[in-house]
């Protein structure tokens, strides 16, 4: 019997396995689920004799590099029906079918309001404050009658400027393809993306990253946001110009920032952010929900057992730009 082998990367919370039957795949198929974060020659190893990688989001690149030292591998399944980290169109000349699986809107918008709540009513700061002993040493801010600004009104954006009409906010919006029509859609007003930055007391981003949302927003940009405006960002890190933002919370010229996502995950131990107080930090959760981890891994299996039988689903086109 010629066994199939199956690695599942960057399971680093143990959720993959009772997340889905691996077992209805076959007793011809082996699962190898990784809970370590690797990269270069401990993840080739790992990948060795592999048919078939189910990749966590953008965790782990794979690139044309690593392909090239995986002749077996024939399919590549990412959680989510995107992976920047997947470089699909060397897949695709090697042979590789690519395939995605589902996941919910609903997980990443619920996230950004906590963080955004978070921020408002400094939460981490004041929890750190009583367990050491203290109490309360300055009041929080309010949401009703202050103006979110959405960089990005799409499902994501649509669904977090409905949570903000319930706390009674205005919300404003702006992408580069945002139009009147769109807007109203989403229950938001279109402005001018200087206009976002300048009148927005907390500015939320939703976009998806690609060359052109790339450093998206930058120095000009905060240097319009007001002295006491709030950033929370659930995308892609790189939506955000690092330098910048940088400059600006040392600098403080933004009373608070909050994060779930980063140029290198996981944080760099180090990092300028986790020392600033000014800044939230989450280990990109947007996405990491048991709901969520059971479609996913669902999917995944569906995929693999959809490719044995000769007719993969979900499979992802080779991209037609750089992103």
């Amino acid at each position: 019997m010629t066994v199939i082998r199956v690695v599942v990367l960057d399971d680093t919370i143990g959720a993959a396995g009772p997340s889905a039957d691996w077992s209805s795949l076959g007793p011809d198929v082996e699962i190898d689920f990784v809970a370590e974060h690797l990269l270069g020659d401990d993840l080739a190893g790992r990948l060795t004799g592999a048919d078939v990688i189910v990749a966590m989001r953008e965790r782990t690149p794979i690139g044309d590099a690593l392909l090239a030292r995986l002749p077996r591998l024939r399919l590549i399944v990412t959680t989510g029906m995107r992976n920047v980290a997947i470089d699909i169109g060397a897949a695709h000349d090697r042979g590789i079918a690519v395939c995605g699986t589902r996941g919910g809107q609903s997980s990443t918008a619920e996230l950004a309001w906590a963080l955004i709540l978070g921020l408002v009513r400094d939460v981490a700061v004041n929890d750190r404050i009583v367990r050491a002993g203290g109490w309360q040493t300055r009041p929080g801010g309010d949401l009703a009658g202050r103006t979110l600004g959405l960089v990005g009104a799409g499902r994501l954006g649509a669904r977090v400027a409905r949570v903000a009409r319930a706390f009674e906010m205005d919300v404003i919006a702006w992408s580069p393809h945002l139009t009147p029509e769109r807007a109203t859609e989403a229950g938001v007003r279109a402005v001018d993306k200087a206009t976002l930055f300048r009148e927005s007391d907390i500015v939320s981003i939703h976009l998806v990253l690609a060359e052109s949302t790339r450093g998206v927003v930058g120095a000009a940009e905060l240097g319009l946001m007001p002295s006491h405006a709030l950033l929370v960002n659930c995308s892609r890190a790189a939506l955000i110009d690092q330098d910048a933002l940088r400059a600006a919370v040392e600098d403080e010229r933004l009373a608070g920032v909050a994060l779930d996502v980063f140029e290198q995950e996981p944080l760099p131990a180090g990092s300028w952010m986790a020392a600033s107080d000014r800044v939230l930090l989450s280990p990109h959760l947007g996405y990491v929900t048991r709901a969520n981890y059971r479609t996913m891994y669902a999917d995944a299996v569906d995929d693999i057992r959809g490719w044995r039988a000769g007719a993969p689903i979900r499979m992802l086109d080779r991209p037609t730009s750089a992103v």
